[in-house]
């Protein structure tokens, strides 16, 4: 499974599922590598997943992520190997202990995230599958920011996803998890060079991640803090999340994660106009192919 190339990183539960079944095969006609599905409190990302990649033939499709808290062990191990045999190979399992407000939004409880996933990486593993093989293993990703995750993921999975970072974390990434594993880098984008129009989008998508304690801490070690987070957040940490501007300006982001370790860099397009939906235009102006 080549990876190398971009991918995108997309928020679809807004939209109907005929659309964005249109959009994944635009994804693909535009030469992306992997679609990442994003798993709030909407769709189930791997009966999901299943549906998208039946309605594509080349797109890598890839869970960003499903929550360990939401299924058990053999469920989610059942899944993705149902998912890749069917597609020909064309799945990625990113997997995650989420943060205090997920788990809370889904009625769960957060205790002990790392000793929760080293267990539940046993449990898949071990887990009975009585049916035909995909054609091979199914990578599973790590949703790892901070150093402990992040050296389980280099331990006992494929590697690791990661989200809302710099290009300073994924060197990070890349010196814990080792040379032989997956680094996805996820990067939100923005073409509008207009700098109040841009911060202001921005803030929008990052307000509700300066309101969870994990996001702020990680951010801590790369060199942020409380006058970062005010306000929606300083210019400086939204320009350092969201790299925005003409289409020479992102590109330099994307390459920087790649000259900082990363296998993978998947971008968020994010509209100057606000919300989730992913941007066409951006889609279009940074396209592989």
């Amino acid at each position: 499974m080549n990876i190398s190339g971009l991918g995108v990183f997309a928020f679809l539960d807004s939209m109907e599922g005929g659309e964005s079944a249109q959009l994944a095969r635009t994804i693909e006609r535009l030469g992306y590598s992997v679609l990442w599905i994003v798993e709030g409190s909407g769709r189930n990302s791997l009966s999901y997943a299943a549906w998208l990649l039946a309605r594509t033939e080349t797109l890598i499709v890839g869970t960003g992520v499903a929550s360990i808290w939401a299924r058990a062990a053999s469920t989610m191990a059942a899944g993705a190997r149902t998912a890749a045999e069917l597609s020909g190979d064309r799945f990625i399992l990113g997997i995650g202990t989420n943060n205090h407000v997920s788990a809370a939004m889904r009625g769960l409880s957060y205790e002990r995230p790392v000793t929760a996933m080293r267990e539940y990486l046993r449990g898949m593993k071990s887990a009975a599958y009585n049916a035909p093989a995909p054609p091979a293993e199914v990578p599973v990703l790590l949703a790892a920011n901070n150093p402990r995750m992040l050296t389980l993921a280099g331990s006992d999975s494929h590697g690791t996803l990661t989200y809302f970072i710099t290009p300073e974390h994924t060197a990070r990434a890349r010196e814990i998890v080792g040379s032989r594993r997956w680094v996805c880098a996820e990067q939100a984008v923005m073409l509008e060079r207009n700098p109040s129009k841009a911060r202001d989008a921005a803030r929008a998508y990052m307000k509700l991640y300066l309101k969870i304690p994990a996001y702020l801490k990680n951010l801590r070690t790369l060199g942020f803090d409380d006058t970062d987070f005010g306000g929606g957040g300083s210019n400086r940490l939204v320009d350092a999340i969201v790299a925005w501007g003409d289409e020479a300006a992102v590109r330099d982001r994307i390459e920087a994660h790649y000259e900082a370790g990363a296998t993978h860099v998947c971008i968020l397009p994010l509209s100057p106009d606000g919300g989730l939906t992913p941007d066409l235009r951006a889609l279009e102006a940074l396209a592989p192919r």
